[in-house]
């Protein structure tokens, strides 16, 4: 590890990014020495735990000798998920060999990225990822699997696996993440982060496009409430061309989620899909945040939901094949590379073979079912202010476990996945925000999420109820063995 003197790295790891920026605004450190900071915990921890697949150190310490005090996030030390998303000079392979073979380095920065530099964030590395985002683990053929620094035995979930692992081990305080059937909330239950998936098209995905309902949408993965709402500022609003814009709220996403929320009608469910029960944890941590929800005078009532219907399981699954051969053909074209055998791993050449197969009046009303089912589904859960349930329906799995079901075939993989998505890809279809928080620990001291639910363009209620239970139980405090072996 590199020489950082022993308290500018206690105060990088004690302190979240606004906390970080506060300390740069008071002139109390510097950037560069919060890179410095960054940079040793990277060298300590990643080899542990994977999360990063590329960095540059030369540039992000030039990057911040130059940075001023500007910016919400003055300073702060920034990491990317390498899936859709672009930093100038680095190449983002989305977790597969085909493109870390083939695609060139990203002249730009995607608008989110630019909109995160503005704020003052540095970024210097992308983090793993599932190959194309096509699973519920990070364990790409590409790079190995992405370790839990709660338990280097544990999946820490997917596809923002990397973004969740380095945010848990201190290496930054927060990482850009992405989700289109869970892909922020999931880890963010795995690694004991804040997830918030945002109403669709709050922050814009620009370059990167969706040819389907754009089940995706662009978030982060933090520690703390604040930070998740204060990257919502800096980063969210209108882009040209999009085709979502939702309500704009009256203040900003940090200063809102500092107030104490209405007497709100919460919703609750333990139940899931099949007739398959929820491990004995996960349904405690939801009947606890019930309670403690209640406690502070929000009415709560249990109602369980049927989001997940079968009517458009597959059609969703079909789209997403689709989208794969379509993004794959479009690559080929533009990089003037052929696909090969071995450029993809086996769940992700089956989808791109079968996307080929779907025909255009298929793909067409695939769209129009989701559409209809993500309407009903916001329908639903319109007469609550906010729904609480669970992220996950099982304990966070061990590498390779999970990794398995995405080399079976179809049939067998959809059955596991029906029941594990229950609360994940619907909230996609429907457009309406969820965040996760990180609210208990298992017997084995691994984190468990809750995910809470809102209205369309709503995510304020969400932060508010979030920071609400996050003052109760003070998450922000925990810190995984791999950072702090006394306290595990």
């Amino acid at each position: 590890m590199m020489n950082v003197a022993k308290d500018i790295l206690a105060l990088y790891r004690a302190n979240d990014a606004l906390g970080l920026s506060d300390l740069v605004k008071r002139k109390e450190v510097k950037p560069s020495e919060l890179m410095e900071a960054a940079i040793a915990t990277a060298e300590e921890f990643n080899p542990a735990i994977n999360a990063l697949v590329s960095s540059d150190y030369i540039t992000a310490r030039k990057l911040a000798e130059q940075c001023g005090s500007a910016g919400i996030f003055a300073g702060v030390p920034f990491l990317v998920k390498d899936l859709s998303e672009y930093i100038a000079g680095f190449t983002t392979t989305h977790g597969s060999r085909f493109y870390h073979r083939h695609a060139r380095p990203s002249a730009t920065d995607s608008e989110a990225i630019r909109r995160a530099r503005q704020a003052g964030m540095i970024p210097f590395g992308l983090t793993s990822t599932s190959e194309v985002g096509y699973a519920w683990t990070t364990e790409p053929a590409l790079y190995g699997p992405t370790r839990n620094p709660w338990n280097p035995a544990f999946s820490t979930g997917g596809s923002s696996g990397g973004s969740a692992a380095a945010v848990a081990a201190r290496i930054v305080p927060i990482a850009s993440a992405s989700d289109g059937g869970g892909s922020i909330r999931m880890p963010a239950g795995a690694c004991g982060l804040v997830g918030l998936k945002p109403s669709r098209g709050r922050i814009p995905t620009y370059p990167s496009v969706s040819y389907g309902p754009s089940f995706a949408v662009l978030g982060c993965l933090s520690r703390t409430v604040r930070d998740t709402a204060a990257y919502l500022d800096a980063v969210s609003g209108p882009f040209i061309g999009d085709i979502h814009t939702p309500p704009t709220p009256d203040g900003s996403f940090l200063q809102l989620s500092q107030q104490d929320a209405r007497r709100l009608r919460i919703g609750f469910t333990t139940a899931l899909v099949s007739g398959r029960e929820l491990d004995r944890a996960i349904a405690v941590a939801v009947n606890d945040t019930a309670k403690l929800l209640e406690s502070m005078g929000h009415h709560v009532e249990q109602y369980d939901v049927s989001i997940y219907k079968e009517t458009f399981r597959r059609a969703y699954g079909q789209i997403y094949e689709v989208e794969t051969a379509l993004r794959f053909q479009r690559d080929e074209e533009a990089l003037g590379a052929k696909l090969a055998a071995d450029d993809v791993e086996p769940m992700v050449r089956g989808a791109i073979e079968s996307g080929k197969k779907i025909d255009a009046v298929t793909h067409a009303r695939n769209i129009g079912t989701v559409r209809s089912a993500g309407h009903e589904i916001a329908a639903e859960l319109a007469q609550f202010d906010a729904f609480l349930c669970p992220v996950f329906p099982r304990h966070i799995f061990r590498l390779g476990e999970y990794n398995s079901l995405y080399e079976v075939e179809s049939d067998a993989r959809d059955a596991s996945s029906r029941s594990d998505g229950a609360f994940l890809a619907p909230i996609n279809i429907s457009g309406l925000p969820a965040i996760s928080l990180p609210t208990h620990l298992s017997q084995d001291g691994l984190p468990i999420g809750v995910q809470l639910v809102g209205h369309y363009g709503e995510e304020a209620v969400l932060l508010q109820l979030a920071n609400a239970l996050e003052n109760a139980i003070h998450w922000e405090k925990r810190r995984p063995p791999i950072v702090d072996p006394v306290q595990a």
